[in-house]
């Protein structure tokens, strides 16, 4: 039986994975492991680490989950756990670098919700291009003061850590916001049954493509999950789920050597046609056509996933 590829996993990048990880933050250098490792950072995932990369001088190309982005300093890089990413910096480059588990900025609630649920909002425009000025150098002071409560390892540092997450999340929603346009960025508490729809997906999603058995373990039917996920999210729980499977599939096309077939058998699809007809329907692309960079169309649609 084909299993899916393990794609390069870390701790911080070039470091042995850690089984598990928390109440964790570490700042550095951009420069200080770029540069050891020639300003190239293939791809690869942090289990557990959420990552901020703020570029105050050069320039590169951030690779998110297959999707190069090119960018020029000052700029900021947001990369949710799990994500498969990579750079390939322009020396002479320069920034900071912040890791923190998960755990770290769900923390510190306020009366909008969690440092968390404000980077939730971001995750989905993982490159911010921003314009020199107080702005960024607010989130840079912050990254400054980070570096400074880990290196001195003062008295509750790990108190101080959390209130500077807490106020970098805020800068990081204002300076998306002003890059977009909008006065203000509405915010609202997470909600908890989809925070645990996704966990479910996540742990579930290549076995099990059925709403009614996510829903079964939710207290609630597949049609009341839907719409639970659409008031909140304004998405369906299916569109969730199959944006898992689509990520998954399009990850071990890019970042491994197993064909099609072997991809389609490993993620549940019945025959390797099925998972075809289901990537060209949601890309535009076959899987074939995806690995090699060629379009061949396009195509829309919003039904559950069927393996």
């Amino acid at each position: 039986m084909t299993t899916l590829r393990s794609i390069p996993n870390f701790h911080l990048y070039g470091e042995s994975q850690r089984s598990e990880d928390f109440d964790f933050v570490h700042v550095e250098l951009l420069s200080r492991r770029s540069a050891r490792f020639g300003w190239v950072i293939d791809p690869h995932a942090h289990r557990h680490l959420h990552q901020v990369t703020a570029v105050t001088s050069g320039a590169g190309e951030a690779l998110i989950d297959g999707e190069a982005v090119h960018f020029s300093a000052p700029a900021v890089v947001l990369t949710q756990a799990g994500v498969v990413h990579g750079f390939r910096f322009k020396p002479p480059c320069d920034g900071h670098v912040l890791n923190f588990t998960e755990d770290v900025p769900a923390g510190v609630p306020d009366a909008y919700g969690t440092p968390a649920d404000r980077l939730a909002r971001l995750w989905s425009r993982p490159v911010l291009q921003l314009t020199p000025g107080p702005a960024f150098d607010r989130l840079i002071a912050l990254l400054e003061a980070l570096t400074e409560e880990e290196a001195l390892a003062r008295p509750d540092t790990r108190t101080a850590q959390r209130a500077l997450l807490v106020l970098l999340a805020v800068e990081l929603s204002r300076a998306s916001a002003q890059e977009e346009r909008f006065a203000a960025v509405p915010l609202r508490r997470a909600d908890a049954t989809v925070a645990e729809l996704r966990g479910l997906i996540e742990a579930d999603f290549r076995t099990s493509r059925r709403l009614a058995d996510y829903g079964a373990k939710l207290g609630m039917t597949a049609d009341r999950l839907n719409e639970h996920c659409k008031r909140a999210t304004g998405v369906t729980a299916g569109h969730l789920l199959r944006q898992r499977v689509l990520t998954e599939a399009k990850r071990q096309l890019l970042f491994t050597d197993l064909s099609a077939s072997e991809i389609a058998y490993a993620l549940g699809f019945a025959d390797p046609t099925h998972l075809s007809r289901f990537f060209r329907r949601y890309t535009g692309l076959t899987p074939s056509a995806f690995r090699s960079g060629r379009a061949t169309g396009a195509a829309t649609g919003e039904t559950d996933v069927e393996p």
